[in-house]
């Protein structure tokens, strides 16, 4: 009976040692690492089960033993709110540290890059502005503004096919301030300009039904546009300029804007003498070919979109830059009227 007695509590204490031991093997597993201040960065791609998420941080030192950490997920319902991406995590984190940060996808920041295109602004002084920047290759840049390719938005029905135009995007890369994440490609970079331009025109209120109205093609009226961006200074003036030039295509007349010239110089010049208006034989030189030129010479901002698909009316058919500063113009109904506005625009200049 004795011997038996023994037998007994020997068997007990055996146990007793044994699930001790056991528990402290548990407790001691799911025990955070060695803390350190260097942060371990470690991807979840998408898809990734909580098996091979245990894995990854076991792998990475940020656990002691991935089956531990399954055991805790389970007994705490947890790993179904785990979302995919980039983490950085200090060693030493608790089970519920690394819990709360993978179920709130607190991932790490991608870096970024920044840019601002200006109204205005042609695809060339674009791919000048990005390439000095050292953002984007210039001659990739160009050679996708002209070819358009790689691209993916609905847009891309609306733009025009003439051999003619220089650059298929030109006046389609809205100009405005960009964040994108390091490491873009040209592509992306066009992508993103692009779709811009695709959002910002379904915001203007029944644009479609508007451009149907006025009976013309995206491009043309993108086309009116970039002319009334590159001409107009003065926000009050864009749909009475984008208005006579209208007028003067109902005439049969030749637009003859500036604009279109200094496009196809390049580089802008302060000041065009008459034989610049027709050094260059070109279907965008105004002063030579009557109609729009092949498609928009400028990226147009969202006002001067809005101008060519509402222009205000009038009998005007001439304007002329007032030279005192404003910026503004003095607008004429004949060009005798127009003669006498050049007139005194010089004198305002004396």
């Amino acid at each position: 009976m004795k011997r038996a007695l023994k037998w007994l509590i020997s068997i007990i204490l055996i146990i007793v040692i044994a699930g001790a031991a056991g528990g402290l093997y548990v407790y001691n597993g799911m025990q955070p690492v060695k803390a350190s201040e260097q942060p371990v960065k470690f991807t979840i791609e998408p898809g990734t089960g909580t098996n091979g998420i245990a894995e990854i941080l076991e792998d990475q030192g940020l656990i002691k033993n991935s089956f531990l950490f399954l055991s805790y997920l389970k007994w705490k319902s947890e790993g179904s709110r785990f979302q995919a991406g980039v983490y950085e995590l200090n060693p030493g984190a608790t089970y519920e540290e690394i819990i709360a940060k993978l179920n709130s996808g607190d991932v790490v920041k991608a870096e970024m890059i920044r840019f601002t295109i200006p109204e205005g602004f042609t695809v060339t002084q674009m791919a000048d502005k990005l390439a000095e920047q050292g953002i984007a290759n210039k001659e990739v840049f160009l050679d996708l503004a002209k070819q358009a390719t790689g691209l993916s938005n609905a847009l891309l029905a609306d733009l025009s096919d003439s051999d003619q135009l220089t650059f298929k995007l030109e006046g389609y890369l809205f100009p405005e301030t960009y964040e994108l994440k390091k490491g873009s490609t040209e592509t992306d970079i066009v992508q993103r300009m692009f779709e811009e331009t695709s959002k910002r025109l379904d915001e203007i209120p029944d644009f479609r039904e508007k451009l149907a109205q006025r009976g013309m093609s995206l491009n043309e009226l993108m086309t009116v546009a970039s002319l009334v961006e590159r001409e107009v200074v003065a926000d009050n003036e864009r749909a009475l300029v984008a208005g006579v030039i209208y007028n003067r295509l109902a005439e049969g007349m030749k637009l003859e804007i500036d604009a279109t010239v200094q496009y196809l110089l390049g580089k802008p010049k302060e000041r065009l003498m008459n034989s610049d208006l027709r050094s260059v034989d070109s279907p965008y030189n105004t002063y030579l070919y009557e109609g729009l030129p092949p498609g928009p010479i400028a990226a147009p901002s969202l006002k001067s979109i809005e101008a060519a698909l509402e222009p205000e009316s009038s009998e005007y058919l001439f304007y002329v830059t007032k030279k005192d500063g404003s910026g503004e113009h003095l607008f004429a109904k004949t060009y005798n009227e127009h003669l006498k506005n050049i007139k005194k625009s010089k004198a305002a200049a004396e």
